[in-house]
């Protein structure tokens, strides 16, 4: 079956002589991995070098028994040349190329992570507070995928934590004072850090961003996402070490 669709690059690697392999996520169906033959012997053979993170038009030979699909056709839509002049941005967009490759399933849709990823990238063209957007991100595409942590209340025992609580890696959520001695680990986290993160679960992007954090407040949360995202994802990814 021919199909046509809307993909982010999210990493490619070369195959043989003369072609390449890139692994895309898609708007209509999700996480799509297909080989562009021939484009290192013919870059013009296609509209697009398939740059990481740029967005490209796609046609595409889906295979019902394989899970690599034969891409005929891909042209450049928009490359966010703002962000490739910039080390510091360039990882944050290779660390959410790698997190969404590594938390999403193959071919399952999801678009709100699509569009997220969208803004991300155009934000991080223009963005002076890179960590800030990242930890957005992380909490945003936690949120969407179903992995959000539990901070409403104490993710053992249901009663509100109202002071000094800590979260469990573990569990994924908060714990209150009796419940942390019975578990006998968990990380001390403040009221401002869990107001933050729930702030962003509940509101769109741009009010998100509008949130403002003191640097202590983004040192939690890096901090905790971090560490969460490497408990649940069970390794760590490879771009981590390069963010601030």
């Amino acid at each position: 079956m021919i199909v046509k669709t809307e993909g982010i690059v999210l990493k490619t690697f070369d195959f043989r002589e003369t072609s390449r392999i890139a692994t895309f996520f898609t708007r209509d169906f999700g996480k799509v991995k297909g080989i562009l033959k021939g484009i290192r012997k013919d870059p013009k053979k296609f509209g697009s070098s398939i740059e990481k993170f740029s967005v490209n038009d796609i046609v595409y030979y889906q295979h019902r028994n394989s899970d690599l699909h034969l891409v005929s056709h891909c042209d450049m839509k928009d490359f966010f040349s703002g962000l490739r002049q910039d080390l510091e941005r360039m990882t944050a967009a290779s660390y959410a190329s790698e997190l969404i490759d590594t938390l999403m399933p193959a071919e399952e849709q999801n678009l709100e992570i699509y569009n997220l990823m969208q803004v991300f990238l155009k934000d991080l063209q223009t963005t002076g507070d890179i960590s800030k957007l990242v930890q957005t991100f992380q909490i945003k595409i936690l949120s969407l995928s179903g992995f959000q942590p539990h901070l409403e209340a104490c993710v053992r025992c249901s009663k509100n934590v109202a002071q000094r609580p800590c979260f469990s890696l573990r569990l994924g959520g908060l714990l209150c004072g009796g419940c942390k001695d019975s578990v006998g680990e968990a990380t001390p986290i403040s009221l401002g850090a869990v107001a933050s993160i729930l702030h962003i679960q509940k509101n769109n992007w741009d009010a998100a961003l509008r949130l403002g954090m003191v640097p202590f407040i983004k040192q939690e949360l890096r901090y905790i996402l971090n560490h969460f995202l490497v408990f649940h994802l069970e390794r760590q990814l490879r771009s981590t070490r390069f963010l601030t």
